[in-house]
């Protein structure tokens, strides 16, 4: 499954990163603890610090990457987009417009 993953750094990680921390590093090895792999890291200027393009094995495995990451800290604001198969989300929706009834 792939995923964009949008994400803050609290003040105390800016001194890590200053300090010559190897956050790339540190993102490929937590993705590949769950089996994972990245195929992208920007850091960038706006409303996100750092945005990570990856693949992950499902959903499973990617929400509990971002809950061991959100536990240690040392990020916040952190957004994980799954891809949607947008045919797939086009034909349920579909069906489900056809039966949906209005309030009142």
């Amino acid at each position: 499954m792939k995923v964009t993953i949008l994400a803050n750094y609290p003040p105390h990680a800016y001194k890590g990163l200053i300090q010559g921390s190897d956050r790339e590093a540190a993102i490929k090895a937590v993705l590949e603890s769950v089996g994972g792999k990245v195929s992208g890291v920007m850091f960038t200027r706006g409303a996100y610090d750092i945005v990570i393009n990856a693949e992950v094995p499902d959903q499973a495995d990617g929400m509990g990457l971002a809950l061991a990451v959100r536990a240690s800290g040392w990020v916040n604001d952190l957004v994980v987009l799954e891809e949607l198969d947008i045919n797939a989300v086009l034909a349920a929706a579909k069906k489900a417009a056809g039966v949906y009834k209005l309030a009142g």
